[in-house]
């Protein structure tokens, strides 16, 4: 039995290979990881003070941490 192959479309193609490569930072990329970071630091400090230890606080907090990383990533796959 062979597994189906399918062809891959060149933008699919082309973002995966954008997307599994390692993006070094430049200067004015590490300055806005780092305001990023800060501001989510800010907010997760907001949430654990303004709620109770909790499953759902936990998942905020993990939410957050997920969206930094997305924006991390927006900024190092798209420049």
């Amino acid at each position: 039995m062979t597994a189906t192959e399918y062809q891959i479309p060149m933008d699919v193609y082309e973002r995966i290979i954008n997307d599994f490569t390692y993006h070094p930072p430049n200067n004015s990329q590490i300055e806005r990881y780092a305001v990023l970071r800060e501001s989510a630091k800010q907010l997760a400090l907001l949430i654990a003070k303004c709620s109770k230890q909790s499953r759902e606080q936990s998942l905020a907090l993990t939410k957050l941490e997920e969206a930094i990383m997305w924006a991390n990533a927006a900024i190092a796959r798209n420049e």
